[in-house]
């Protein structure tokens, strides 16, 4: 029998341009999806090639938008911004009809579900000011017990032959000192080591990646679209002058 034509196509877009993290984020998305769902990697046109920096992040939005607007061309279901700043995603819920949800939010509130708190370990040191700031919009302080950084750049991630070692350690660290019960990865680079991390420590480990992928998929599944009400109505018609 031919194979069946998937009825839902979920797009993952990274925000930043480097195509071997889109591959990798893409894969611990495929391998949580349902039959039936097709899910793309799109890997930003323009931007930097990772985010660190409000600056970065800022720099981001637009590939993020021009992704999402040639998504809507091509009828995409539904799309998941794969970088815990969470760039854009209010923009792009403007732009798109169909649902689309940051790895950053989809984790915190899936962590919500499986503890009383939860520890948040990133990257860099600077980049936690901007975790803090996500949880407090996302009505997550009362989970988020602590932000921890592990050291390592968005870019040696897949490079550094310690990479695990240390984010396990910097994940035990953060429960003893905060006494969470759930910890939650943050940043797309990390997707892969939920279940290594997890099974180390005895406790469950968040990645927003796959978070993110299940919520839209459930979302779509439920018929359910971004409201065009209000807030994220279509932008209004005007000019824009794009250099």
């Amino acid at each position: 029998m031919p194979a069946a034509v998937p009825s839902t196509t979920v797009w993952v877009i990274n925000p930043n341009t480097t195509e071997a993290m889109t591959a990798s984020i893409t894969g611990c998305a495929r391998a949580v999806i349902a039959p039936g769902t097709e899910v793309v990697g799109v890997t930003s046109e323009i931007g930097p090639a990772s985010i660190e920096s409000h600056y970065d992040e800022a720099l981001s939005v637009p590939g993020v938008l021009r992704a999402i607007e040639r998504g809507e061309r091509e009828g995409v279901d539904g799309y998941v911004i794969a970088c815990f700043g969470d760039p854009g995603l209010d923009a792009a819920r403007e732009v798109a009809s169909g649902p689309v949800v940051g790895i950053a939010e989809a984790a915190m509130r899936t962590a919500s579900f499986l503890g009383r708190g939860f520890s948040v370990v990133t990257t860099l040191d600077r980049t936690m000011g901007r975790a803090a700031d996500l949880a407090e919009h996302y009505g997550m302080q009362r989970f988020c017990r602590g932000i921890h950084a592990c050291e390592i750049a968005v870019l040696d991630l897949d490079d550094d032959p310690d990479v695990r070692k240390v984010v396990t350690e910097a994940c035990r660290e953060a429960l003893e000192a905060d006494g969470s019960d759930v910890v939650v990865l943050g940043c797309a680079g990390m997707a892969g080591m939920c279940a290594s991390v997890s099974a180390e420590l005895g406790v469950p480990v968040v990645d927003g990646v796959t978070a993110a992928t299940l919520t839209v998929q459930s979302m779509v599944a439920m018929g359910l679209r971004t409201s065009k009400r209000g807030e994220f109505a279509a932008p209004p018609p005007k000019d824009y002058l794009t250099g």
